[in-house]
């Protein structure tokens, strides 16, 4: 099941009391706007009160209200598993609101639509994931037993082929052999299956992970250990240079925004102003520290004048020092 722009497919955000209702209606503005023919349902999927949560995770109604008339639905789930010690979670437990047996594309609410979404090439019969990561687990420990015993355990744990996920071009032991994405983005056919197995999965490597993790930290990763075999399992793996537009011209994984003004591309923070000004858009946004400076009073193109997108410094630790050091870190 190949996508082309005619094809239906839903997209699902999370969409969270605090910064994410914030993001939640900029990524919303930006798929209006720049992927007009995108057909299918956009679905925000909303933290329900209960007792996985310290305090209620709900929006605002005002952006609840905001999100619905940009065409948004907003969906609540339950939280079973995760909620308040683990809100990463939000993204698996979330998949819950998508309609069984429809193609879906997650996305990590910190995104911006910067193309044509609807024209994307998704093969939803081989889902993927995001691979603008970097190489942030397993973490390298003194008595560790190496990448290939790590990964290894855990698909020998869930059944899996751990050869057929390799990249063989890449040397024994670095870090890039093994399949690793980061979850900021992933697909695939049906959401009802891929939730199922993400949460089961999830809920064992976190309760009863395999001797080889012992000193391997979980928190923030477990989402990113364990998404790459729940797309193995259903015969996925690397994106091809097909989807290069994700993480690409089409979509930015901004993140924390001076990080956006930092290093992402003059046309994505063109498109970010430009989502941005509308005042029903604006009045809603200004309210967060974080946009208000950094886009409303114009901080953020401070920060792009610091650095040079040519020649960043290779570790983005060393990006938020210098945005610190300036005065300019919010988020």
């Amino acid at each position: 099941m190949t996508a082309t722009a005619a094809d239906r497919f839903n997209i699902m955000i999370v969409g969270q009391g605090g910064r994410l209702q914030h993001e939640a209606l900029l990524f919303a503005a930006s798929l209006r706007e720049m992927s007009p023919g995108f057909a299918g349902r956009l679905i925000v999927a909303e933290p329900q009160p209960g007792p996985r949560w310290d305090d209620d995770p709900r929006m605002d109604d005002t952006f609840r209200a905001a999100l619905t008339e940009l065409g948004a639905e907003v969906v609540g789930f339950e939280s079973h598993a995760f909620g308040s010690s683990y809100p990463y979670g939000n993204k698996i437990e979330g998949l819950v609101t998508l309609p069984a047996d429809e193609p879906f594309v997650f996305f990590d609410t910190d995104t911006l639509v910067t193309g044509d979404l609807a024209a994307m090439p998704f093969d939803f019969n081989r889902p993927a994931a995001s691979m603008r990561r970097e190489g942030t687990w397993p973490v390298e420990e003194l008595y560790w037993p190496g990448h290939t015993a790590v990964w290894k355990s855990l698909y020998d744990k869930f059944g899996l082929d751990f050869a057929s996920s390799l990249d063989l071009s890449q040397p024994e032991d670095h870090w890039e052999r093994y399949l690793y994405f980061n979850a900021g983005w992933f697909f695939g056919a049906d959401p009802v299956a891929f939730h199922r197995r993400f949460l089961d999965w999830a809920v064992a490597v976190r309760d009863d992970a395999p001797p080889e993790l012992v000193i391997q930290p979980l928190d923030p990763w477990l989402d990113q250990v364990v998404l790459p075999l729940v797309i193995h399992s259903f015969g996925g793996g690397r994106p091809g240079p097909d989807l290069s537009g994700l993480d690409g011209d089409v979509t930015c994984h901004y993140r924390v925004l001076p990080l956006f003004y930092a290093r992402e591309s003059d046309r994505a923070v063109q498109v970010m102003e430009a989502v941005t000004a509308p005042n029903r858009i604006k009045k809603h946004l200004k309210g967060h520290e974080a946009f208000k400076r950094m886009i409303y009073q114009g901080r953020g193109q401070k920060v792009r004048a610091m650095f040079d997108r040519d020649a960043l410094p290779r570790r983005e630790a060393q990006i938020r020092n210098q945005i610190k050091a300036a005065g300019y870190w919010v988020r």
